[in-house]
């Protein structure tokens, strides 16, 4: 039975990395190293993972890792970093390090593939089968998942580097070095400080430079919306979590910019289809063990084919 099983878990992120052992989805251990240089980090991570293993066997493991990745198991480099803006990370070998002397099933995915799932299984996506989860905080990322499988094709989501229609009067030029005003080069953690011209969490909900951002997260869920017909929109992430007060803001004015031609989305449904993750902070680690789980149950239909 799963509920009665080991999994583990890691997830990777852009300041912090969380390595943990559930026992079926209960969390029971956990060791969170600072995200530095790859070796350093991921050495960290799998002897942790290989000290579990010696003393509590787990069923399987699941990575979920920043990105953006390579996940296409046809590509040599699969379980690679592509190229990202966190320094020193391009091409590392996540997946081949943290599996490195494990005998178990393993999956890798996006964090914010495996945070929608999760969301999916245990929190605010029970009983939708399209569900996407944003997370806002170092970067800007976007996972989702439909008919319980987080979404892969060429690549994997990407929607933090969506370039949108901006605010009328707002000039800010954007922090992302690949695309300057995508989505993440405006309401990143490292956007709004070059906004507020230091610490956001020192700036007043009333300020008026909350404003664009508002707008620009109304705009990447009327984005969404109108692709995906996504049915929960949640959106997590330090930055996303510490400022609640921007989420009713983007809602009334994604109602008003979507003007109902969207039938499933108005003023009596928006608060439930853009909301914050049920699971909070948990969402990441839970997503790492969604993905472990995900990866036993795959081997099993690989050993009976």
């Amino acid at each position: 039975m799963v509920s009665a099983r080991y999994f583990a878990g890691v997830e990777l992120g852009g300041t912090k990395s969380i390595a943990v052992l559930a026992r079926g989805r209960e969390i029971i251990e956990r060791t969170t190293v600072a995200t530095g240089p790859p070796s350093q980090t991921l050495r960290a991570l799998s002897d942790q993972l290989r000290a579990w293993q010696s003393g509590k066997p787990f069923a399987a493991l699941g990575i979920a890792s920043f990105g953006p990745l390579q996940l296409s198991r046809l590509d040599p480099d699969f379980g690679r970093m592509l190229p990202t803006p966190k320094p020193g990370w391009h091409t590392a070998a996540i997946a081949e390090t943290l599996t490195q002397g494990l005998e178990c099933p393993w999956l890798i995915d996006t964090d914010v593939n495996a945070a929608a799932l999760a969301e999916y299984r245990w929190g605010a996506g029970i009983g939708q089968n399209n569900v996407c989860y944003i997370t806002i905080g170092t970067g800007v990322g976007g996972g989702l998942v439909v008919d319980g499988r987080p979404v892969h094709g060429a690549m994997h989501p990407e929607i933090g580097h969506l370039r949108l229609r901006r605010a009328t009067d707002d000039l800010f030029p954007g922090t992302c070095p690949f695309h300057g005003d995508c989505i993440e080069g405006l309401v990143s953690g490292p956007a709004l400080a070059a906004r507020m011209g230091g610490d956001p969490a020192t700036t007043l909900d009333d300020d008026p430079r909350w404003e664009p951002i508002a707008s620009d997260l109304a705009e990447l869920a009327c984005a969404i919306l109108l692709t995906t017909s996504a049915q929960r929109i949640l959106v997590g992430g330090g930055v996303g979590m510490a400022r609640p007060f921007l989420l009713p803001r983007a809602r009334a004015k994604a109602l008003t910019r979507l003007a109902g031609y969207l039938p499933f989305f108005n003023e009596a449904s928006a608060e439930a289809i853009i909301q914050a993750p049920a699971l909070g902070s948990e969402a990441g680690p839970m997503g790492a063990i969604a993905l472990a789980q995900a990866a036993l149950v795959e081997d099993r239909q690989i050993t009976a084919d």
